[in-house]
C-alpha cells in the first residue's frame, strides 16, 4: 500500500524527499563518504518541494544544510563536488530571495559564479552554460537591489562568456543564450542604452544557425 496515498501531488512528492533525507542522515555517521552526497542531494530537493508548497523558511534550512555539506565535500574532493556546491548556492540564493534577503541572496549567488568561473577555466566546454546562467542569475539580484549599472555590466559579461562556445554550438542557445540575450535588451532600455553591435551582431548570427532567425539567403 502507498503510504502517501490520497494526499495532493506536491504534498506526497515533499514526504517522499523527507523520507530519504532521514535514511540518509542516519546512514551519514556510519558511511559519511558515500552517503553525504546524496544527503546534501536529497536536502536540495527538498528545499525546492518545500519552496513550491510556500514553506519558504523550512526551504532556506534545508538547503543551508546542503551548503554546508556541500562545502565541506568540495574542500576535500573540489573536482567530484564543486559543481554540485555551485547548484546549492544558486538554490539558497533563491530561497533567500523568497524572503527578500536580497543581500544574502546576492552574497549567495556572488559564490556560486565565482565556482562557475574557477569550473570553467578547467573545462570550459562543460560549465560555460552554468556560468552564464549564474551571470544571468545575478543581473537579477543585482537589479532587485536597484544597481542596474553592475547589473547590465554583468548581463554583457555574461554574453560576452556565452558567445564564442554558443558559435561552436549554436543548439545550446536556448538555454543558454535567449534569456541572456532578453535580459540584456530589458536592460538596455530601462537605463536608455545602446546595446553593443558586436554582441547583437554576433547573437543573431548564433540565433541564425540555430534556426531561429531566418537566414539572407532563405
Amino acid at each position: 500500500m502507498d503510504p502517501f496515498a490520497g494526499r495532493p501531488t506536491k504534498t506526497k512528492a515533499l514526504a517522499a524527499i523527507e523520507e530519504a533525507v532521514s535514511v540518509y542522515r542516519r546512514l551519514a555517521g556510519a558511511r559519511p563518504e558515500a552517503v553525504l552526497p546524496k544527503l546534501a542531494s536529497s536536502l536540495n530537493e527538498q528545499a525546492i518541494r518545500l519552496g513550491a508548497l510556500r514553506r519558504r523558511e523550512e526551504a532556506l534550512v534545508a538547503v543551508e544544510e546542503a551548503v554546508a555539506i556541500r562545502r565541506r565535500l568540495a574542500e576535500a574532493h573540489p573536482d567530484a563536488s564543486l559543481p554540485d556546491l555551485a547548484s546549492s548556492l544558486t538554490q539558497q540564493a533563491i530561497r533567500l530571495g523568497a524572503l527578500e534577503r536580497r543581500e544574502e541572496a546576492l552574497i549567495a549567488v556572488e559564490e556560486a559564479v565565482g565556482v562557475y568561473r574557477r569550473l570553467v577555466e578547467a573545462r570550459p566546454e562543460a560549465f560555460i552554460r552554468d556560468l552564464a546562467s549564474s551571470l544571468d542569475d545575478l543581473s537579477v539580484r543585482l537589479r532587485e537591489l536597484g544597481r542596474n549599472e553592475e547589473a547590465l555590466a554583468t548581463i554583457e559579461n555574461a554574453l560576452y562568456s556565452a558567445l564564442p562556445m554558443l558559435e561552436r554550438r549554436p543548439d545550446a542557445l536556448p538555454s543558454a543564450g535567449i534569456a541572456l540575450l532578453q535580459s540584456y535588451f530589458e536592460l538596455c532600455e530601462q537605463l536608455e542604452r545602446n546595446p553593443d553591435e558586436e554582441v547583437v551582431g554576433r547573437m543573431s548570427g548564433v540565433l541564425e544557425a540555430a534556426g531561429l532567425l531566418p537566414s539572407e539567403d532563405g
